[in-house]
């Protein structure tokens, strides 16, 4: 599916997202941290720090950081790879799932009125 909006609706929408996430009581994340979310969520894992840092085109300490607030948070959750050792895996947790269903349907319900305005 594909939606057509001028680059100034598209602005429109996203600065009206931003609000709302400002003024939710939920979580505020960074840009960064919701990068890191949602490749964590949309791509396939396994996720590791040393992938994520890769992909993002980051530090190793960058996604550190920004795993150890979602973790604080309950967005997502590390393990040691059994095969590896010397690995982390980077888990998707029920509230992290939650938390990105509920900006998915923020999203489409702040574009639907912004559009009708």
């Amino acid at each position: 599916m594909s939606i057509s909006i001028s680059p100034g609706q598209a602005l429109l929408l996203w600065r009206q997202v931003n609000l709302n996430l400002v003024l939710d009581e939920a979580h505020d994340l960074s840009v960064r941290q919701m990068a890191i979310l949602l490749t964590i969520y949309i791509d396939p894992p396994p996720h590791t720090i040393r992938g994520l840092a890769k992909k993002l085109n980051v530090t190793k300490p960058v996604i550190t950081r920004a795993l150890d607030s979602m973790g604080i948070m309950g967005l997502v959750a590390r393990r040691r790879d059994e095969k590896d050792k010397r690995n982390v895996l980077i888990q998707r947790t029920v509230k992290g799932a939650l938390y990105l269903e509920t900006l998915g349907d923020m999203i489409c319900q702040t574009a639907l009125n912004t559009k009708d305005h």
